[in-house]
């Protein structure tokens, strides 16, 4: 911060012919030299932004995407829990596809396949019509089934549930 300038004597400056209530000379350097700082500090944020654009431009398109493997699951076809006072059955047909980071993880997930398998049907057996058809009620069918698959395969790790077919009968 700048420092305020020292007052002279009540008497020196009248004395030697300068005007001693000059107001406003210090405000306006001030407000100059501001936005010049300004003006300054917004074209080195501008040419650091320039800058960054022009490095990832220059990669290849190759290394900037992450490798992704995608695997499928079986088709289910799973009986639902009826709801109270239901007398016909209703079904859910589910297809399903799991993402994982690369084909690495692929082949560490394929042979718990099964259990996988298991683990989402024992699940969705348990739902009802009713779950589905509530706010956010697939967000959460995926969410849980993420946990289980992951819980399933682990140490290995999916990174979404994807589904590709989706139908209650």
């Amino acid at each position: 911060m700048a420092k305020k300038p020292k007052k002279a004597p009540a008497g020196e400056g009248e004395a030697e012919g300068q005007d001693a209530a000059a107001p406003g000379g210090g405000k306006k350097k001030l407000i100059m030299i501001g936005a010049a700082v300004l003006v300054l500090a917004g074209a080195g944020g501008g040419f650091m932004v320039m800058r960054s654009r022009a490095a990832h431009a220059e990669k290849p398109a190759a290394e900037q995407k992450l490798p992704v493997a995608f695997m499928d699951v079986r088709e289910m076809n799973v009986n639902l829990m009826p709801e109270p006072g239901q007398t016909q059955p209703r079904f859910v047909r589910l297809k399903i596809a799991l993402e994982v980071r690369d084909s690495k993880v692929a082949a560490e997930v394929q042979p718990l396949m099964p259990r996988v398998e298991d683990t989402f049907q024992v699940f969705v057996r348990e739902l009802r019509v009713g779950d589905f058809e509530a706010a956010g009620g697939t967000y959460r069918l995926r969410e849980e089934l993420l946990r289980r698959v992951n819980v399933a395969v682990y140490p290995a790790k999916v990174d979404a549930v994807l589904f590709k077919d989706f139908i209650i009968q």
